[in-house]
């Protein structure tokens, strides 16, 4: 398991640096830095970079293979941040629906699409050991 000194990483591209940062803040996301070229944000508490690189958008994204966001361990806070995206009517891409209904790995999921067709997926797990 992660201990607290670790953040995990992640980089991807994105077309327009105001939009990017408005939709992250908007997401509840805390904006770390902004450069000519990037932005950081505290997303969840882990590192989220956004290089502008128009050229790398994916036209017409698809849930598999590329995709990021957070699983929940407390229903609550996935709740919270369900109803917060809704109310600030972000974009889905996919709706919240249940996977693997009455199975051990049974969660439920859904993908929000951010300005530069990068697709976030947030989900809870009805067993925590299912996690990872």
């Amino acid at each position: 398991m992660r201990e607290t000194n670790k953040v995990f990483h992640l980089a991807i591209p994105c077309k327009d640096l105001d939009e990017t940062a408005a939709y992250y803040e908007g997401l509840g996301c805390r904006l770390a830095r902004r450069y000519a070229d990037r932005v950081t944000f505290d997303f969840f508490g882990d590192q989220l970079v956004c290089h502008l690189n128009p050229d790398e958008i994916d036209a017409e994204p698809k849930m598999y293979p590329r995709h990021f966001g957070v699983t929940f361990t407390n229903i609550g806070e996935f709740n919270d941040l369900l109803e917060w995206a809704l109310k600030k009517d972000l974009p889905f891409f996919q709706k919240p629906m249940l996977r693997f209904e009455g199975r051990k790995e049974e969660h439920i999921t859904f993908f929000l699409i951010d300005p530069a067709n990068n697709l976030l997926e947030f989900k809870y797990y009805n067993d925590a050991e299912m996690v990872y």
